[in-house]
């Protein structure tokens, strides 16, 4: 199965998960609960206010050399979107892209999201845990807070 495909299939709409792809064309769902939808619309707000020079998506779907993932929010420079406007998915990643844990989520799958998006061209990423608390990294190591945007917040409040 190929993105185009799961984004045009109307079993799969509307459906309370997080819908991916893996290496093999397999859909892969993760269930989400209110405090992600909550701190998924915090942090796109965010983004959207204190980075105005470009956008902030929710549920981005960025191909990867492990196929389609999906960033829970990301942002995008003005330039870099406009390069992708006429795709499904965003064939190069936004320089943001983060993801909100769940209990679900193992260390491991997020060290490997992460490099994938990194691989993809991502600048930054970054975690947000179940309290609130994000943590931002480049290719290279953990950072103290972000480069691209130096007024986000380390913990979103509830």
């Amino acid at each position: 199965m190929n993105w185009l495909e799961v984004c045009e299939d109307k079993r799969l709409q509307n459906l309370p998960y997080k819908i991916e792809l893996n290496r093999w064309g397999k859909i892969e769902m993760s269930p989400h609960r209110r405090e992600h939808s909550f701190f998924q619309g915090e942090i796109a707000y965010l983004l959207r206010n204190l980075l105005p020079h470009g956008v902030a998506l929710s549920e981005c779907a960025i191909e990867t050399a492990d196929n389609v993932k999906v960033a829970d929010v990301a942002w995008a420079s003005r330039q870099r979107w406009e390069s992708m406007a006429d795709r499904i998915s965003c064939s190069v990643a936004p320089e943001i892209c983060v993801e909100i844990l769940s209990d679900a989520n193992t260390p491991e799958e997020m060290d490997r999201k992460r490099e994938l998006y990194f691989q993809a061209g991502a600048v930054e990423t970054w975690l947000c845990d179940e309290s609130g608390h994000v943590r931002f990294f480049n290719q290279g190591r953990e950072l103290m807070g972000s480069n691209l945007c130096p007024a986000f917040p380390r913990k979103i409040e509830s």
